[in-house]
């Protein structure tokens, strides 16, 4: 499937196939829009103007933009969550008792 996409950095509209997270051309991360490929090859070329300035306004953006919510059932997501888990350092809480606290008395 086509999906719009917005990338901040470089202020450009791409319709790329699937749930991308990176732009193609900065690869810094974009923004996953609701517009459909069909609206947006209807606009004219004055309303993907207005469209693309609209992305740029940070609030606008906000009230365009989606969110894929099946990250947690693709491969990617499934290989990251891999990384991360091999990367993770698990911390222990300390207690506060000097070594012999719990120690019986033996005078």
């Amino acid at each position: 499937m086509m999906y719009m996409h917005y990338c901040k950095r470089c202020h450009r509209v791409y319709m790329l196939n699937g749930h991308k997270q990176f732009c193609p051309k900065c690869r810094e991360t974009i923004t996953e829009l609701k517009l459909t490929y069909m609206d947006y090859v209807s606009m004219d070329e004055s309303s993907r103007t207005t469209f693309n300035t609209c992305c740029a306004d940070e609030e606008q953006l906000k009230m365009l933009s989606t969110t894929y919510r099946m990250y947690k059932y693709s491969k990617w997501y499934k290989d990251l969550q891999k990384q991360v888990t091999q990367q993770a350092i698990i911390a222990y809480p300390v207690i506060d008792q000097t070594s012999m606290e719990n120690a019986l008395s033996m005078s």
